[in-house]
């Protein structure tokens, strides 16, 4: 969250800046409110947050306590950094804290008001039951992934033959995964591919448009932090996302008319199910753009640190592919083996813990007041889990900052929504429907990249030096991106 940007144009609002600071006198809570920053007038705790905010969160957990409370703007936040606060919020309140805070933007209001959005659905309601149980049944079960096998070990395949064929060259890893993943999830849903290996960053095409949505996403909108401003595009973030997300859902529309008029052949796809399902175009569109960016953002970034961990810790990467060459035969991996490969299972899992994809999950927000932790938590506040926090907390992680897949293997934690200190895809109703699909996913394609490559840095750089900075946003990515050379193997 970059601040400065933000304060610049408030100095443009000064004629309301009046009626801001008795909207927060009058919103004050009564009750005891969790502990947090002192909050400055207008402005709140805005200062106290940074580039990073879910390492400044972290700070202020340690100085204020496993739940604190920060005003951004008007905004009251709540945040939780520890086991026993995100069980408080993600399992004893669940019920009523699984309400979701909507952002401002107008892609994801108009996803709320149309009843097809899973991730922006503001209540637990019918419809949003209905949609995790349609996308559980026909994209997320275990015999629909089973099913869907053959679609991810082609897609596989032609990633590494393209790598193959850049051999010696350097390549940046999140990237080709990311076109990897998206096909991937386009083939399920819509029986084709949308990413071209070789697009150019500057091509105006599918990924260069996906990354722009993305950045779009991670902008703070000023109408989050005052909801009085509601209907002002001040940052002209909402004309720029609009812009986005028309381009990408015009690459299937043609195919959604061809198929609902009859023309294009039936291919037992997702966009079968939701035609079947009577879903309108708006409805296709919503649900189609969360499953491909949220499937495919927090796949490739997942798959990217594990390769930035594995390449810093040359003797964890050396166990991980002894394993691969013990349990697989020859040089391609099939989805069957991946049971058998536990030590890759860790690695997984401990990028998890250091990496989580959404290292503050998604927001909830309290419909009405309640209470947490002896605490007050007044009406419409918005309350987040800092996962990234949890999974480096020295109580309960020895060495936390290590990457040590070890810990793992004779350890019986999962990150299923079960196990609260570890919990990257989050707990309870709002836990990510994808993870099964997802988890094939990550563990197919790394075990993949590891098993038929070996590699290396550019320039001969050090891997102990290679840059591990984080950049913030609704997924976690790498500040730079990882930049590797392959070399086939031989296995």
């Amino acid at each position: 969250m970059a601040t400065g940007s933000l304060l610049f144009p408030i100095f443009f609002l000064l004629p309301i800046i009046f009626l801001i600071f008795n909207h927060l006198r009058r919103t004050s809570s009564k009750g005891p409110l969790p502990p947090g920053p002192r909050p400055w007038p207008i402005i709140g705790n805005l200062l106290h947050m940074g580039k990073k905010p879910h390492i400044q969160l972290a700070h202020l957990a340690q100085a204020h306590g496993p739940l604190i409370s920060l005003k951004l703007g008007t905004q009251l936040i709540v945040v939780g950094s520890s086991p026993a606060a995100a069980t408080e919020i993600l399992k004893t309140h669940d019920r009523l804290l699984s309400a979701r805070y909507v952002p401002h933007t107008t892609p994801a209001q108009r996803s709320s008001r149309n009843g097809s959005s899973m991730v922006w659905a503001a209540e637990c309601s019918g419809q949003w039951k209905f949609l995790r149980t349609l996308c559980r049944t026909e994209l997320f079960a275990a015999k629909a992934i089973d099913g869907q096998a053959s679609i991810r070990e082609k897609k596989v395949m032609e990633m590494v033959g393209h790598l193959g064929a850049k051999e010696g060259e350097v390549i940046k890893v999140g990237q080709v995964v990311f076109a990897s993943v998206f096909n991937m999830l386009a083939n399920v849903i819509f029986s084709r591919d949308f990413i071209e290996m070789e697009e150019r960053e500057d091509s105006g095409g599918m990924k260069e448009i996906v990354w722009r949505m993305m950045e779009l996403g991670t902008a703070i909108n000023i109408v989050d932090l005052y909801p009085m401003l509601d209907g002002f595009d001040i940052q002209g973030l909402n004309k720029k996302a609009l812009k986005y997300v028309e381009k990408v859902h015009a690459t299937w529309e043609v195919l959604v008319r061809e198929r609902r008029g009859g023309k294009g052949s039936k291919q037992c796809d997702f966009l079968d199910v939701m035609l079947e399902n009577g879903f309108s175009n708006d409805q296709i569109n919503t649900l189609a753009l969360e499953l491909l960016i949220a499937g495919s953002d927090t796949t490739a970034s997942t798959i990217e640190w594990a390769m930035a961990e594995l390449i810093k810790s040359p003797e964890a990467m050396n166990k991980a592919q002894e394993e691969l060459k013990r349990e697989i035969k020859g040089n391609i991996v099939k989805e069957s083996d991946l049971p058998q490969l536990s030590y890759l299972q860790a690695c997984v899992k401990e990028t998890l813990r250091l990496h989580p994809p959404a290292p503050l999950l998604l927001p909830h927000q309290a419909p009405e007041t309640c209470t947490l932790m002896n605490y007050t938590i007044p009406k419409d506040t918005q309350v987040q889990v800092n996962v990234w926090a949890m999974g480096r907390d020295p109580v309960t992680w020895k060495d936390p900052l290590s990457f040590t897949p070890e810990r793992f293997i004779s350890s019986d934690l999962d990150y299923k929504g079960n196990d609260f200190e570890f919990i990257p895809f989050g707990a309870g109703r709002r836990i990510c429907p994808g993870l099964p699909m997802a988890t094939r996913q990550v563990h197919l394609i790394l075990a993949s990249l590891i098993h038929c490559f070996d590699w290396c840095l550019p320039h001969d750089m050090d891997p102990t030096q290679l840059d591990m900075n984080e950049k913030f946003g609704v997924t976690l990515q790498k500040e730079n991106p990882l930049l590797l050379i392959p070399k086939l193997r031989n296995v």
